[in-house]
């Protein structure tokens, strides 16, 4: 079973940064699709980023391009999304995902099996 656990989120200031992590455990995570996912009120859960297996490959929304990083450390199975240049519309809660055996980077909230339980990022402006 695989268990995804996020910290970082917080308070700050338009044009601040954060930087989330997710630690993961489990067999083999460190062979999964990594992704970061948002959810403000009243919205859908939307894309953010998403690192394959190996962290060769990328994807970044296009609301993000250019001011977020993501990245993982498979030593520490651990995950990091590096957030700059914040706006307050980029406060929501945001949620760590894990792919799963087969399952190839992806967009797609179906492609992803086990997500952490979310840490709030609340940019003022």
């Amino acid at each position: 079973q695989v268990q995804l656990v996020e910290s970082g989120g917080g308070l700050v200031q338009a044009g601040g940064s954060l930087r989330l992590s997710c630690a993961a455990s489990g067999r083999y995570v460190s062979l999964y699709a990594m992704g970061w996912f948002r959810q403000a009120p009243g919205k859908e859960r939307e894309f953010v980023a998403a690192a394959s297996g190996l962290g060769g490959a990328t994807y970044y929304a296009d609301s993000v391009k250019g001011r977020f990083t993501i990245s993982r450390d498979n030593g520490k199975n651990t995950v990091y999304l590096q957030m700059t240049k914040l706006k307050p519309e980029d406060t929501a809660v945001y949620y760590c995902a894990a792919g799963g055996l087969g399952r190839d980077i992806s967009t797609t909230r179906d492609e992803y099996a086990y997500w952490g339980q979310g840490t709030q990022v609340t940019v003022s402006s």
